[in-house]
């Protein structure tokens, strides 16, 4: 990200932050709501990107870069918001509802971001990542599947791999 085209400040999610040019400072943002800090999958502390070069962070999956217009808001996974410019207006949001709440598999929060400005939104946050592949592992209680083998379980056993 070339700050200078940005108003010289990104705010993104703690950790996000891989290296930058000289001229950019890193620096922690303080969410000042007290629902953000308690129930943003974030926590009050996120990272604050300022000055006239260029920045990398990371994220994972699909990447969205989306222009909010004045007034214009989404409702989104905590986890799955990478970053921000500086006009964005960044809250914490109830899903509402037993249902939801119960057997939603997500949360029961949402971030709500209201423009004018721009945000970046990820498709897969690193942990969901990762708790994907542990499910996956046949070591960590996960089955073997056999992809990408015409012979898939027979296969393994041809190799001297016995489990299925």
């Amino acid at each position: 990200m070339d700050l200078t085209q940005y108003g010289n400040k990104i705010v993104c999610q703690k950790d996000a932050f891989l290296c930058a040019a000289k001229g950019v400072s890193i620096g922690i943002e303080f969410q000042k709501k007290l629902g953000v800090g308690f129930f943003g999958g974030e926590g009050f502390i996120m990272q604050k990107l300022e000055g006239d070069g260029m920045a990398f962070v990371h994220a994972g999956g699909t990447i969205i870069e989306k222009t909010l217009q004045p007034g214009e808001s989404l409702k989104i996974d905590t986890g799955c918001l990478v970053a921000f410019t500086k006009d964005v207006h960044y809250d914490i949001k109830f899903v509402g509802g037993i249902k939801n709440t119960l057997f939603g598999g997500e949360g029961v929060f949402f971030a709500q971001i209201s423009g004018p400005g721009k945000v970046w939104i990820q498709s897969l946050p690193f942990s969901r990542l990762a708790d994907r592949v542990m499910a996956s592992a046949p070591n960590y209680g996960g089955k073997q599947k056999g992809e990408g083998s015409v012979l898939g379980g027979l296969g393994g056993l041809i190799n001297g791999d016995n489990r299925f």
